[in-house]
């Protein structure tokens, strides 16, 4: 590995993202771009109008360090409506700079170096660094794709193997990392899962740190649970959540984590030091979306379902095996079919000329050691409006 001057040895390797450069792909070749997760329409008029309000107000200046009362005391309710978790808005609910800060921050807080934190692969690519930066070190457990026949979609899970995360544990081991629903593979952990993730983070004494921003983009039958919810599992866990993807508001940042009172002051501790605070007017917005009635959360899952498939089914059709998602933003395609040699990067930088499309190698999504797991794999969003995935789906028809 060539040695990135002046950036420390706890950060080499983590150089500019494969999603700038296919989004720089997109915007020089005029193509489609279905790489990046953030929706292209805009989120709920309440929200919108709460924001527009709230500038130009108190709430241009610094709100207060923990979040604006009113956002904590919705995030409590929220997730009492959603998951029947309590918690306390004064002292179990910290407002953050988006998901990303929330899991930066508690990484910082919690592990000392050389500690390690076992998380699932493919993994959301911020998860890595903000373990190097902390100090800590990767334990990486593979999640298995299901495998279709070309020119078809399966609706199979993903999967892992027990013993595989059985053996990540080590006398070292702090944390236990989960992300459900999963980016980038679209997987929602089931309850059978969980209990077999809860059972090794109780049994190794592993605190459990959960990212959970797709919590309301689940199809079909599969359900959201929140590990915290399994016995004894809300003593040792931090709930993360997040308004970007929930709202089409991706560019706002807020987000929060929940949890035990002496875990988040840990949090908040290292949080303080980072953004301090960040998104005065949006923050009382947040609070008016978080407050919408049921139906609002069924039916952003209902029409990004339609999405998905309308996707799925242009990614097939141009002889690709997909695994159909079961939440968030994203579909996975073996390139096997069209590309022998498997390889997706060279299949992402060559589907802008072939087909007008940009999408994001699944490999990146990988610890280094374990990229050839996922060389084959190629992920791309569904989070577009209709015209713009009719077309993208269209160019993909015309490579069969």
């Amino acid at each position: 590995m060539t040695r990135t001057p002046y950036l420390s040895a706890r950060l080499q390797g983590f150089g500019t993202t494969v999603f700038a450069e296919m989004s720089a792909l997109a915007v020089a070749t005029g193509s489609i771009n279905l790489g990046q997760g953030f929706p292209d329409y805009p989120g709920p008029a309440p929200v919108l109008e709460a924001a527009r309000a709230a500038i130009g107000t108190a709430h241009d200046q610094y709100p207060p360090g923990p979040g604006l009362p009113e956002l904590r005391h919705a995030v409590a309710r929220h997730h009492r409506r959603f998951t029947g978790l309590v918690y306390d808005p004064d002292g179990e609910v910290l407002v953050t700079a988006g998901a990303t800060e929330a899991l930066t921050a508690a990484l910082l807080a919690l592990l000392e170096p050389g500690d390690e934190v076992v998380l699932f692969e493919p993994m959301y690519d911020s998860y890595a660094a903000a373990v190097a930066m902390a100090g800590g070190v990767v334990r990486a457990v593979p999640l298995r794709a299901p495998a279709p026949d070309a020119g078809t979609a399966t609706t199979d899970p993903w999967t892992f193997d027990a013993d595989e995360l059985r053996r990540a544990v080590t006398p070292r081991t702090r944390l236990l990392l989960l992300n459900t629903p999963h980016n980038p593979t679209g997987k929602v952990f089931g309850t059978d899962e969980l209990r077999t993730v809860a059972a090794f983070a109780a049994e190794s004494g592993l605190l459990v740190l959960t990212d959970e921003v797709y919590e309301h983009l689940v199809f079909g039958a599969a359900r959201h649970t929140s590990i915290a919810t399994l016995p004894g599992m809300r003593e040792r866990t931090l709930v993360v959540g997040s308004a970007g993807k929930t709202f089409n508001t991706t560019g706002w940042k807020i987000g929060w984590i929940c949890g035990p009172p002496a875990l988040v002051a840990a949090v908040r501790t290292a949080k303080q030091f980072l953004t301090y605070v960040n998104g005065g007017p949006f923050q009382p917005a947040v609070a008016v979306g978080l407050d919408l009635p049921d139906e609002h959360f069924t039916g952003i899952a209902r029409d990004l379902e339609r999405r998905r498939d309308l996707l799925v089914h242009g990614l097939a059709a141009g002889g690709l095996p997909v695994v159909c998602p079961q939440g968030t933003y994203f579909a996975t395609v073996d390139v096997r079919p069209v590309r022998p040699d498997g390889d997706g990067l060279a299949f992402c930088r060559e589907l802008p000329a072939r087909a007008g499309v940009v999408a994001v190698p699944s490999g990146v999504f990988y610890d280094p050691a374990d990229a050839h797991l996922g060389r084959h794999l190629v992920r791309f969003a569904f989070c577009k409006r209709d015209e713009v995935l009719g077309e993208a789906v269209e160019r993909l028809r015309r490579m069969a």
